[in-house]
């Protein structure tokens, strides 16, 4: 069984514009084209359409997408991953839209607010526990305190920042260029600074200190390669750069830059 393009963009939500510079790319094939050069997919091609789709959601450029379906070729290996990060968003979407609701019937009705409830879906102190038990209280109490002190302006600039980060790790993961070239080791050098920018970070106390002791910079080495470590071992943090193996590739750099540099 295929679908025409209309039907397709009409079931995704797209447009066969979109779906026919797709085909011009490269990114989505149609599996067939009719005499009269209407384009038709079949179920291999929605399964890959689904997969752009996710990515694009995640905030992935056109060139990354296509380098990361080239590399992930297994389709419901992929998919699983995206299925775990789905589930957790949507877990904290109700809990979202449970707290909202919440506040405005609250609101509404004059009753009182439970500042408790108000925001369940809203944390980023998640990795709270970690944080601390990796690099103390003190490390987590100042990168809270950071966070929160930002206007929204500032979060919204830090996420693009860190966003365009993680697309660059996967350009590089799958361009088939090794963690020791010069372009690999330029992004390594932006990630390092990027985290020199979060306080309570080892970077940012030896960036910030003059004078630091050697042992210092032992511990900001110990702090970067850990990390990279850290990135291929949790899924959550591996699915920032593509997987498994995109972590794999980021750890190596960021080793090779610690090793050189730090």
């Amino acid at each position: 069984m295929d679908w025409s393009i209309q039907e397709i963009a009409r079931i995704a939500g797209t447009t066969s514009r979109t779906l026919r510079h797709y085909d011009d790319i490269g990114l989505l094939k149609p599996s067939r084209t009719g005499h009269n050069g209407y384009r038709y997919y079949n179920q291999a091609a929605l399964v890959q359409l689904q997969r752009i789709l996710l990515l694009r959601g995640l905030g992935l450029g056109l060139p990354v997408i296509s380098q990361v379906l080239e590399d992930q070729t297994d389709a419901a290996k992929a998919l699983t991953g995206h299925l775990d990060w789905l589930k957790q968003e949507q877990d904290r979407l109700a809990r979202q839209v449970a707290s909202v609701t919440q506040t405005i019937e609250a609101v509404k009705g004059g009753g009182e607010i439970m500042a408790e409830d108000m925001f369940n879906g809203f944390d980023h102190t998640q990795y709270k526990d970690e944080v601390e038990e990796r690099w103390g209280k003190d490390a987590y109490a100042r990168g809270d305190s950071w966070w929160r002190g930002m206007s929204a302006d500032e979060k919204a600039a830090w996420k693009q920042r860190s966003q365009k980060l993680g697309e660059d790790w996967i350009a590089a993961a799958t361009g088939g260029i090794a963690p020791d070239s010069a372009e690999a080791q330029a992004i390594a050098k932006r990630h390092v600074e990027w985290l020199t920018g979060i306080p309570g970070t080892p970077t940012a106390d030896a960036a910030g200190a003059s004078g630091s002791p050697s042992g210092s910079k032992a511990h900001v080495k110990e702090y970067v390669t850990g990390l990279g470590e850290m990135y291929v071992a949790d899924p959550r943090f591996a699915r920032n750069y593509g997987g498994a193996e995109g972590a794999a590739f980021v750890r190596d750099a960021l080793k090779a830059y610690a090793e050189a540099n730090l």
